[in-house]
C-alpha cells in the first residue's frame, strides 16, 4: 500500500472486498478524518499540496476545481450541488478506471464522498459506461453496503454532512467524457456539449453547481487525507503529486496496467511489460491514448508526466501507452484511430461531423494502396484547417486530428510510400 495508494489494497483475484474487508484494510479511515478533523477549506489546501490533477485526460488541478465548485454553490445558494464521477472510460487504449470499479469499489466511494464534503456537494452520480457491467455490480453492492453501515445518508458519522450516492450506467460514447456532454447524459438528453459559459461548477446538471471527476482522481484522495499531501507528493518523481495508473497496450510482451510513480519513463514501463513482442524493434509510441501525438525511441526516458510529455510534444492524456513496432505501420493505426473518432462524433458541428468522417476515408484509400498525393494534400489541409482547438464545438476533432497531425510530420515519408500502391511496413 505505502508506494501504491491506488491498487495497493486490490485482491489478486480482482474480486471486491466486503465493507468489513475494507475497513480491516483501514478503508474510510480518511472519511472519518474528513469530516471530524477537517474543515472543508483544509481538505481542499491538502488535495492541493499534494499536486492531485485530474487523472481524466485534461490534468487540471483538482484543488482548483473543487474551490470553483464552492464559490458556484456560494452563488447559486441553496438546492441541490452535485458531483459527477467519470467512469464511462472510452479513450482507445485505457482500461484504468475498469480497475478501480471492479475491485475497489469502496474505495472510489470514500474518495467521492470525502470530495464532495469538500466542495459542498449534496449528490454524487457514478456514470458508468454500460458495458462495464462488473464494475456497476461491484459498486452498487457497496454503494448498498455503506449505506446499510450509515457511512451515506444524513448525518454521516454524526458529523452533520448528508450525501446521496447512485450509480448510472450510460449506453456510452466516447463523447461523455466531455464534462458537459456527460451532464447532458444524465439528464436524458442527447450527449452533446454545451456552451461555456457558464460553467459547470456554476450552472451544470439540472442547472445546479456540478463538478466532474474522474475515477481514478477521486481514487487518489483517502490515501491524501490519511498519510498527508508531503507523502503522496513524495511517490512522484516529479512536481506533479503521486503516482499513476499507466496501461501499456499494443506491440508489447505483456500488455498490461501498472501503477507506478507519476513521471516514470516509458522506457522503465517498456521493460515491465517484458519490452515489444517478438523481438523487434520500437517504432513509436503514444503515450496518452489514441488521442496523443507520437512519441519515437529518442523520447523514451521523458518523464511521462502532464509537463514532461507536454514539452516533448505530446501529452499525457489517461496515461494509455499505445506502442507501435518497426513491422506496424502508422497509417494503419491512424486510420483506426480516425474510423473510431469518425464513429464517436455527436455530430453537432461541421468540422467534426463530415471532416473526420473524410479523413478516415482517406486513410483508408492510402492504406489500401488507392490514394494520391491530392488525397495527402487535403490531409494536411484538414490538419490545418480544423484542426487547432477553437475550430469545432470542442476538443474531440482536435484530439482525433492529434495523431494524423504528428504522424505526417515524423512519418510523411512513410505516407507518400504508400502512393507507389503498397505498404513499406506492414498491417499493424
Amino acid at each position: 500500500m505505502s508506494d501504491k495508494p491506488l491498487t495497493g489494497r486490490a485482491r489478486a483475484d480482482r474480486q471486491p472486498h466486503s465493507l468489513a474487508a475494507w475497513r480491516g484494510l483501514g478503508g474510510y479511515t480518511a472519511l472519518t478524518s474528513a469530516l471530524k478533523r477537517h474543515s472543508p477549506e483544509a481538505i481542499i489546501a491538502m488535495i492541493e499540496a499534494a499536486g492531485l490533477r485530474g487523472r481524466g485526460g485534461a490534468g487540471f488541478p483538482t484543488a482548483s476545481k473543487w474551490r470553483f465548485m464552492r464559490t458556484g454553490a456560494e452563488k447559486a445558494g441553496p438546492g441541490a450541488r452535485y458531483l459527477c464521477v467519470n467512469g464511462d472510460e472510452t479513450e482507445p487504449g485505457s482500461f484504468k478506471d475498469r480497475l478501480l470499479l471492479e475491485a475497489l469499489p469502496h474505495q472510489l466511494i470514500e474518495g467521492a464522498m470525502i470530495a464532495a464534503y469538500a466542495m459542498g456537494a449534496t449528490e454524487v452520480i457514478i456514470l458508468v459506461r454500460d458495458e462495464y457491467r462488473t464494475g456497476i455490480a461491484s459498486l452498487s453492492r457497496a454503494i448498498a453496503e455503506a449505506e446499510a453501515a450509515g457511512l451515506l445518508g444524513r448525518d454521516i458519522l454524526g458529523s452533520g454532512f448528508d450525501l446521496t450516492m447512485r450509480v448510472h450506467a450510460s449506453a456510452g460514447r466516447y463523447i461523455v467524457g466531455e464534462e458537459t456532454a456527460l451532464i447532458a447524459a444524465l439528464e436524458g438528453e442527447r450527449p452533446v456539449p454545451r456552451h461555456r459559459p457558464p460553467y459547470p461548477a456554476v450552472s451544470g446538471l439540472w442547472g445546479r453547481p456540478t463538478t466532474v471527476n474522474n475515477v481514478e482522481t477521486l481514487s487518489a484522495v483517502p490515501s491524501i487525507i490519511e498519510h498527508g499531501a508531503e507523502w503522496y507528493q513524495s511517490l512522484s518523481r516529479t512536481e506533479e503529486g503521486g503516482t499513476k495508473l499507466y496501461g501499456i497496450s499494443g506491440c508489447v510482451a505483456k500488455p498490461q496496467l501498472i501503477e507506478a510513480p507519476m513521471g516514470t519513463t516509458a522506457r522503465e514501463l517498456l521493460d515491465l511489460c517484458g519490452g515489444i513482442r517478438n523481438g523487434r524493434k520500437l517504432f513509436a509510441f503514444q503515450p496518452g491514448g489514441g488521442a496523443t501525438a507520437f512519441l519515437e525511441s529518442a523520447d523514451l526516458d521523458v518523464p511521462l508526466d502532464f509537463a514532461h510529455t507536454k514539452k516533448a510534444g505530446s501529452s499525457l492524456g489517461t496515461g494509455a501507452m499505445i506502442v507501435l513496432d518497426d513491422h506496424a505501420c502508422p497509417v494503419a493505426s491512424i486510420g483506426r484511430h480516425l474510423r473510431f473518432y469518425a464513429r464517436e462524433s455527436c455530430g453537432l458541428c461541421t468540422p467534426c461531423r463530415d471532416g473526420l468522417p473524410w479523413v478516415a476515408k482517406l486513410l483508408d484509400a492510402l492504406e489500401a494502396g488507392k490514394g494520391t498525393q491530392a488525397d495527402i494534400d487535403v490531409l494536411h489541409q484538414h490538419v490545418a484547417l480544423s484542426g487547432p482547438s477553437g475550430r469545432s464545438y470542442c476538443d474531440l476533432n482536435t484530439g482525433a486530428l492529434t495523431p494524423l497531425k504528428s504522424g505526417l510530420e515524423r512519418f510523411g515519408d512513410i505516407f507518400t510510400a504508400h502512393l507507389a500502391g503498397h505498404c513499406p511496413v506492414g498491417r499493424a
